[in-house]
Formats: C-alpha cells, structure tokens, sequence
C-alpha cells in the first residue's frame, strides 16, 4: 500500500514519494543517477569534446577501464567521481544526471540493455548482444521492437485468472499482516474530513459535493456512462461523472468517494492486475473511512464492547451505509482499536467466494495458489447456512465448529440486480462475549476440506440418481479465458474516451485524461 505525502492526504494528485533512508557517515558511497543514462552522457560529452578515455580518466583520478566501464554502464558512478568527470571535460554535473539520454540512439541502446537484462533474469532464450556500439540505427530499431512485442505478450499472458488468483491471495496476505488497518489512509481520509467542516453522523451527498469541491472536481450524474465502467473521472476538466440515481446505484456517495479516493492517495494507472487490485481496495478503504469515520466509530465500538453488545447493524444505522460496507470497516477497526481478530466473507447464493479477508485463524477454502476467490464454502458455514432462514431481511447467526476451531459468525443476505449473496463477519469462539448474538441456539460442524462433508452427494442418494443425473453445467468462460487487457481491466477505454468527448465542450478540448 501506498504511503502518502501531506500532499496526497490534502488532496494532491502527485504520486507518493518514497521515504528518504539515513547514510552512514564518512565518504559519499552513493550512487548516484541511473547509470546507464549517466554513462551515454559522459561518453556523448567525451566524444563532442575530442577526448580520450585515458585523459579524462587521468584528470579524474581513475583508470581508463573504469572510465570505460562507467560509461557503458557496469559500474555506478559514485558522486565524488562524477564531478571531477564533469570538470575535466568542462560541464556541469546536471548535465551528467539528466534523466533523458542524450540522443536518440542512446536512449535506444539504454532501453535494449535493460530489456536483454531482464529478459535473462526471467529465463528467456533469447541471445544477447553485447557491442551496442556497432549496431546500424535500423538493426538497433528492430531488436527494440522485437523486445517491446514480447514484453507485450508476457504481460497478455501473465493476465490469467492464475495471476490474478495469486494477485489476490498475496493482497489478502498483505492485508493480514496489518490486520486490515491501513494508517495512511485513515489520515488522508480524517484531513479532508477535517478540512470541509464534517462534525458528526452520516456524511450526507451534499457533503460529498463539498469534498469533491475541495478537492477541485464537480460531481456530475449522468445516465450514458460506459457499461464497462462504474464511474469516470475527468482528469482535465476535473469531473467526475457518476450514474442517475437509480441506475444501478440508490446511493452515490461510495462511488463517488472511490473516484475520487484515486486522486488523494496519488494512484497513477495500474501497471498490472495485482497493482490494479490493491488500488481498488485501496480507494474502497478510503470511501469507508470517510462514510464511517473512524475517531467516532472507534468511541462507538469501545461502548460497545464495554457493553458486551458489538453489533455490525449499528455501524449500517448510524452511519447510513450498506450493511456490507460497515462489515468492512468493522473488519478495517476491529483487530487495531478492539484487539479482535476477525474475518469477513461476501459469498453468493450458490456457495462461491467472492470476496473473503481473515486474520483469526479460520481456514477458507482456497487452491494451490492459495487464492479463496471462486472456491466454494462449506454448506454448514454461516456464509451458505443464512440462505435457508425463513426471513432472509434480519441478520442471522451461528457457531460452526470447524478444523481449526470453533467461529462464531453473523450473516444478512444481500439482494441486488446482480444476484442474492451472503455477508458474513466471524470471531474466535474465544471473542464471542463481545458480541451481540452470542446467545443464538444455531450450531453447526465442518468437516471441510473433507468431500464426505459436503461436496460428495449421501450414498443413499448416489445410489438412486449416481447414473440418472445428467446435469448441464453453467459454463464459467472467465475461468477459462485470459483477463481482460488494458490498463483498466475490463474497461473498453475507446467508449470511456467518445463519453468524454460528447460531455466536453468543443472549446476545452486538449488531450484530456481519463480515468474509469
């Protein structure tokens, strides 16, 4: 996760930068510059000024092999270095550290080494050539083609539902060891909170409206956005286009919080699926941290706890949001502020895990790559046992004992447009006395992983129907097929881009950036 600057956490749209690390005392040991940029610029002033390696070299204290392997890129340029090099051939040290390569077939030959590089340390066979130097323009053109099509297609290929099951399962891991609680993000969201006036209770649309206005955007609903998309953001005319109300979405503040959660936490385009991920679970944090601050929701949850009555439908009521959203932000609190382990599942009416977290020790139902994403929970946890209650309107609860251990868990079924799915909080057996609920009667047991549990059919029934059933399967093509391409998986960008042209007015036209 990112680590924000003042300036993203008051709303500026630069990326975070890294955190300066202390030196050891004594001479500058720092590398400094790129050194392969910084070599094409000392052998482009060598060469301008007529000089040799052993002159230069000699003026600057080192040998001319060193000078050599400086140039070429072998060796990094220690500062001391560098400017007795820029004094001997009469330029500034800037003009060494500049970013961009001093001609165009320098920065050619920088991208070609870099691509052979990395092409060796990944295993691929294919040759590397080693005097750059001697390379006609044209054969230098080509090998860097040739690189950048087969950079294409490792990333095509490495958007698998593979990759991204291993992008999620290394998230969640990540989100465990920080027990779900991300600080940064807590404090971007308390500033802007802070800085447009929020005292108390559900942060309402208007001041939604009032982020968005300190933040330099206007919200905009509309009812032609691009199916593909949840929302767009206008970088250069500063909008952010939602859906009408009703379309899709009663409740706009989420969406609109996420959008621009984008622009505070510094997110640039994702440069692949695992990046994109963890942006998207980034910006929802944000929009919950605003909907459902946490100063206030703490105090709340502290009273609770005291009173031995944690209820997530608290959380939902006070702060009108979804009931899956405070599960969310009680999964986001509960193990920093209340020392409560816990985890959280959003799992559909037919058993599939859509969305899970934990840190309490229970054991999803996960693949080799240790993705639980697309698995299919036990039939006697919570998450699937809520769908055969009578009144599906009231949250449900349950103890299942389990492999590892007893759980005790609240559920409520959500039905939406899309589908009837499940949202489910555990404890430990262990944390329950806070808990409101702890009191119900339901009991359950899991033997899972175990096919005898409940993905093997009883024998008496495999032996009226083992050869009768002929079902159809519902065919999953997405589990088959690769991820969508594009920087913004699944988004047809051509649409993204035509909406915002016919919502821009003629005269503001200049290259604007989009982002869905």
């Amino acid at each position: 996760m990112h680590n924000l600057t003042p300036a993203a956490a008051a709303g500026s749209s630069a990326r975070p930068a890294r955190e300066a690390t202390g030196a050891a005392p004594g001479p500058d040991p720092t590398p400094v510059g790129d050194r392969l940029v910084v070599g094409r610029q000392l052998r482009h002033h060598r060469r301008r000024a007529g000089r040799t390696l052993a002159d230069v070299a000699a003026a600057a204290g080192i040998s001319p092999s060193a000078l050599s392997l400086i140039e070429t890129g072998k060796r990094e340029a220690r500062l001391g270095v560098l400017v007795a090099l820029a004094g001997s051939l009469g330029v500034g040290l800037t003009d060494l550290l500049t970013a961009a390569a001093p001609t165009r077939r320098a920065s050619l030959e920088i991208e070609l080494e870099r691509a052979q590089t990395l092409a060796a340390a990944q295993g691929r066979r294919v040759p590397s050539v080693r005097r750059l130097g001697r390379l006609p323009l044209d054969a230098l053109e080509a090998l860097v083609g040739l690189h950048r099509s087969l950079a294409e297609v490792d990333a095509a290929r490495s958007a698998t539902p593979e990759e991204a099951r291993r992008a999620n399962a290394e998230l969640r891991r990540r989100m465990r060891e920080q027990d779900n609680y991300f600080p940064d993000i807590e404090a971007a969201a308390a500033g802007l909170l802070r800085s447009t006036g929020y005292t108390a209770g559900p942060v309402t649309r208007a001041m939604v409206d009032t982020m968005a206005a300190h933040l330099g955007f206007a919200l905009v609903h509309t009812a032609d956005l691009p199916e593909s998309t949840r929302t767009v953001t206008d970088l250069h005319g500063r909008r952010v286009y939602l859906p009408q109300p009703g379309v899709g979405q009663n409740d706009s503040r989420s969406l609109a919080l996420q959008a621009l959660g984008h622009i505070v936490l510094g997110h640039e385009p994702p440069v692949d699926y695992a990046d994109f991920l963890g942006q998207r679970v980034e910006v929802n944090c944000f929009a919950a941290a605003l909907l459902v601050p946490e100063q206030a929701a703490v105090a709340a949850l502290h009273r609770a706890k005291a009173a031995k009555d944690i209820a997530i439908e608290d959380l939902r009521d006070a702060y009108a949001v979804s009931y899956e959203m405070a599960a969310h932000r009680f999964t986001n609190l509960a193990t920093r502020h209340l020392d409560l382990p816990v985890h959280f599942m959003r799992v559909s009416s037919s058993g599939i895990v859509l969305k899970a977290y934990e840190n309490d020790g229970v054991r999803f139902p996960s693949d080799a790559t240790g993705a639980v994403e697309g698995r299919r929970v036990c039939r006697y946890w919570t998450a699937r046992a809520v769908f055969n209650q009578p009144d599906l309107s009231s949250a449900y609860q349950q103890y299942t004992d389990t492999g590892s251990g007893t759980y005790w868990c609240t559920a409520v079924v959500d039905q939406t447009a899309s589908g009837t799915f499940s949202v489910s909080v555990g404890v430990p057996f262990a944390s329950v006395k806070w808990m409101r609920g702890r009191e119900t009667p339901h009991r359950s047991a899991s033997l899972c992983p175990d096919p005898d549990c409940c993905s093997r059919p009883p024998a008496d029934l495999v032996e009226r129907w083992g050869s009768a059933a002929r079902p159809s399967a519902r065919v999953q093509s997405h589990l088959l097929a690769a991820m969508p391409l594009g920087v913004f998986p699944g988004v047809d960008e051509t649409d993204v881009m035509r909406f915002l042209e016919s919502h821009t007015a003629p005269a503001a036209h200049a290259a604007p950036t989009a982002t869905p």
